[in-house]
């Protein structure tokens, strides 16, 4: 049909950006047994938690306390918005943190108070400190395609803001789709354009799924060369600062439709369905994962 790589990435989001949102407290227990479901799954890239303050995101209030208590399986990423954050995180015995900037100002100021240049200002001493340190850094590109407050995204925006970071020595970007309006034209271009101007860089797709094109995105960035994907078990997701933002592209679903076109990903869809278990009774919207509704119904995979 078309040139597909023999393997592919899976980077679970759902402790983090999955369970951010979620107006009830899930109680660190369950984030631990929900992690090590995870991992047992054969997820080996996971966002664990985030250092932000408590005030604006409560969910993430125990972020040390999971830190202290999470097996060590793998790479386990810690989400940090500043220079505090990432302090927290390194006391923490983080040793992978994820830093994030939006492309559009309003996105930006609505999510951290300042605009894009400001961030980036703030967080290049940091990001240059933990690559001497030899930390691995991940950064996150958020509103790569649509803001939720600005419209259309011009790509060049996107991708100078890439070139940014890779200049500052970052591991990986995961850029986004922050509310789910890319379509497979828009991915396809974007992470084709990615792939040609920084062919060393480790490049993650971040697909939300608010209008159900995310499995489209990635089968369309899958053929524009990337082979790396944040994913949400269940689907679990959202932004607070992203008005309209849903769920993140299920996990379960992913590891699917890869499998299912020989891209081996090692990772277990009755096993994420399992993890998923876990958490389920403690989230407030329905889960609208395709496998995770057969898993319910105890249905063949």
């Amino acid at each position: 049909m078309f040139s597909l790589p023999k393997t592919a990435t899976i980077i679970e989001v759902g402790p983090r950006d999955g369970l951010q949102n979620e107006k009830n407290e899930v109680p660190t227990d369950v984030k631990l047994r929900f992690i090590e479901s995870l991992q047992k799954a054969g997820i080996l890239e996971m966002e664990v938690t985030s250092f932000v303050s408590p005030k604006w995101v409560p969910q993430m209030g125990d972020a040390a306390e999971v830190m202290g208590k999470v097996h060590r399986t793998g790479r386990q990423f810690v989400l940090a918005p500043n220079a505090r954050g990432i302090e927290n995180a390194i006391a923490s015995g983080a040793d992978s943190i994820a830093v994030f900037v939006g492309v559009t100002d309003s996105f930006n100021k609505k999510n951290i108070n300042r605009s894009t240049a400001e961030s980036m200002e703030g967080l290049a001493p940091q990001i240059r400190r933990l690559k001497e340190d030899g930390l691995f850094v991940r950064a996150c590109i958020s509103t790569a395609f649509h803001c939720p407050f600005e419209g259309p995204v011009d790509p060049d925006r996107t991708l100078g803001l890439c070139r940014e970071f890779a200049g500052l020595g970052v591991d990986e970007l995961s850029v986004a789709d922050t509310i789910g309006m890319a379509d497979p034209s828009e991915s396809y271009s974007l992470f084709g354009r990615l792939k040609e101007e920084l062919p060393d860089m480790l490049i993650t797709a971040h697909f939300h799924d608010t209008r159900k094109m995310a499995l489209a995105n990635i089968l369309a960035s899958l053929q524009a060369g990337v082979d790396r994907f944040d994913t949400s078990a269940g689907g679990l997701g959202g932004c607070p600062f992203a008005p309209g933002a849903t769920g993140n592209v299920a996990t379960e679903d992913v590891v699917y439709m890869l499998e299912r076109m020989g891209v081996s990903t090692g990772v277990s869809v009755a096993g994420v369905c399992r993890a998923v278990d876990e958490v389920a009774g403690f989230v407030t919207r329905p889960l609208s994962s395709g496998m995770y509704n057969l898993h319910q119904n105890g249905q063949p995979k």
